[in-house]
């Protein structure tokens, strides 16, 4: 089998490749290095620095044959997608039809996308959100991924191909690019680890569904498994302020600094909790890692790879 990574360098799309190596496929990666970085990338993988936009994808299915599709490249920091929509459309939404445009040509049997749970949903009225909740998004990020799934499900009908849609809550864990906005852990830790100033946009009183990386790959390998499609949920169905993310860090990195509260960002979510029961329903998946468990893994592999 001949898979494709979008995003391959990235945090989450590393974790995937990782696992798809140790189980014997042949992993193609494909990743701009925008906010992936080099050193992520395994070196049983093939690699290409290339722009999902690039008219030259079509040669990597030219070459390759591919069979299964994981994309997870996209733009994703929220204020740049505030500040530079017009580039936000760009990567996102057209480089997202040029993948499956070509996808759909060259005959792939099934696709996985990583959407966003916070970002599709938006402000409910009532929580856990469930896949049957009607869908409100309030940024362009979120317009984005919805209008993705749309796409998907519409080649799908199309062309044939299997497509599983996943609804990710905020993951965090081991490699998650601090300089990117879209992971709160990840910039508390960073920034703990060289005692610097922390800012916390609003009252730090958001809620987040946080998932840890371990139980969002073992997900998508039971998707997989169990030869699914549809769209799914990935969460652990609980919530965590950020300032109570800040108070744990707080102990595991002895910070003695407080937090700088700023003006909360427009477009953010105060709340976003997600119920994962449809996919536990199916396959009997639970995420095993609680945010306590979690965040200590994180801590400890960012001390140790400190730079």
């Amino acid at each position: 089998m001949n898979v494709l990574v979008t995003g391959g360098a990235g945090f989450i799309g590393s974790h995937l490749v990782d696992r798809l190596i140790k189980e014997n496929k042949n992993v193609i990666i494909v990743d701009n290095l925008s906010t992936g970085l080099k050193e992520n990338v395994n070196p049983s993988a093939i690699f290409y620095k290339m722009d999902i936009r690039s008219l030259n994808l079509k040669k990597i299915f030219q070459n390759h044959e591919i069979d299964t599709v994981y994309h997870l490249a996209a733009q994703i920091d929220i204020r740049k997608s505030l500040s530079e929509i017009e580039y936000e459309i760009d990567v996102n939404i057209k480089g997202s039809v040029n993948l499956l445009v070509n996808a759909a040509k060259y005959g792939i049997k099934e696709i996985y996308f990583t959407s966003s749970g916070g970002g599709v949903y938006g402000e409910q009225e009532t929580y856990p959100t469930t896949e049957e909740n009607s869908v409100n998004p309030e940024s362009p990020y979120g317009i984005d991924k919805l209008a993705i799934e749309k796409y998907i499900l519409c080649f799908q009908k199309l062309y044939g191909f299997k497509a599983s849609i996943l609804r990710l809550s905020n993951v965090y864990g081991p490699r998650q690019n601090p300089q990117s906005e879209a992971g709160v852990i990840a910039i508390f830790t960073n920034r703990m680890l060289k005692d610097k100033k922390i800012m916390i946009y609003g009252s730090g009183e958001q809620m987040r569904d946080f998932v840890y990386i371990d139980d969002v790959i073992n997900v998508i390998f039971t998707i997989r498994e169990e030869n699914l499609d549809g769209i799914f949920n990935i969460s652990t169905g609980k919530t965590t302020t950020v300032n109570n993310v800040f108070e744990m860090l707080k102990k595991e990195f002895i910070y003695k600094r407080t937090p700088i509260y700023l003006e909360k960002r427009p477009g953010e979510l105060m709340k976003s909790q997600l119920s994962y029961k449809k996919i536990a329903g199916i396959t009997g998946w639970k995420p095993k890692f609680s945010i306590e468990k979690g965040l200590k893994a994180t801590a400890k592999w960012f001390k140790n790879n400190r730079k």
